[in-house]
């Protein structure tokens, strides 16, 4: 896996092709890492999840479930997946993935746990885990708030891989190979240009929508927009807005 910072991106690359880039217990931990808010530098406005080779990830590698020799293994195994993905929801910052080729098994749920997903048109999706005798676990339970309920259990329960036309609205963008990576970098211009203030309270409101009934997320959205006052930059995004409306006669600009 590469990570690399190039202004106000962090690019995670996975970077097994020759093992279809799939994921080991390491990988989840270099991820986890390249995640942490304590390592995204102050002008880190987005991170980018892609892939070398004409697979997106296989996954988890088979081989890691099978050195799972107990309850108590397999618990603290799937905990560390369950933890990275938390980290991909509560980063501080939009993540986006784009996915070129097949994307399956613990890789979907990283894209599933992102913000934002780019994927070409010969992008899949699956979630093969019960041919395994095992279940699709942690952020796979997001997955039908993309599809609908119906076909969140036909992906999960028959293990298939779906092309990306089949799955409605769960990308963003879905573009022909040759032109992802300009799709990606549009995205991103849309969204790197925030503050980091207002990016990581939207990020931090997402998690509360999430999580919490419409009352109780309503009254946590006071305190995040009160809080984004604390921060000088917030109050110099507003007058230069402000100046530029004047410019425009009082027009309204989006």
């Amino acid at each position: 896996m590469n990570v690399t910072d190039d202004g106000p991106v962090r690019r995670v690359t996975l970077h097994r092709p020759e093992a279809r880039n799939a994921l080991t217990a390491g990988d989840l931990r270099d991820l986890h890492a390249a995640f942490d808010p304590g390592g995204l530098g102050p002008d880190t406005r987005a991170v980018v999840v892609d892939a070398a080779g004409p697979v997106f990830s296989a996954g988890m590698h088979v081989d890691e479930f099978l050195t799972l020799g107990s309850v108590a293994e397999a618990e603290a195994f799937i905990a560390r997946l369950r933890d990275l993905l938390r980290s991909v929801r509560t980063a501080p910052v939009p993540v986006l993935v784009a996915v070129d080729g097949p994307c399956i098994g613990a890789a979907f749920e990283l894209a599933l746990a992102a913000d934002l997903r780019v994927a070409s048109t010969r992008a899949a999706f699956g979630l093969p885990e019960v041919r395994l005798g095992i279940p699709s676990v942690v952020d796979a339970a997001l997955l039908q708030q993309h599809v609908g309920l119906a076909l969140a259990k036909e992906i999960v329960l028959t293990g298939d891989l779906y092309p990306v036309d089949r799955l409605g609205t769960l990308c963003n963008a879905v573009v022909p190979p040759e032109e992802l990576p300009g799709a990606v970098a549009g995205l991103l211009g849309k969204v790197t240009g925030h503050t980091r203030t207002v990016l990581a309270a939207q990020k931090r409101l997402f998690e509360t929508w999430q999580n919490t009934g419409l009352a109780e997320g309503a009254d946590r959205s006071v305190a995040e927009f009160a809080g984004v006052f604390a921060e000088e930059e917030t109050r110099e995004v507003l007058a230069a807005y402000r100046a530029r409306l004047g410019r425009r006669g009082g027009a309204r600009e989006e």
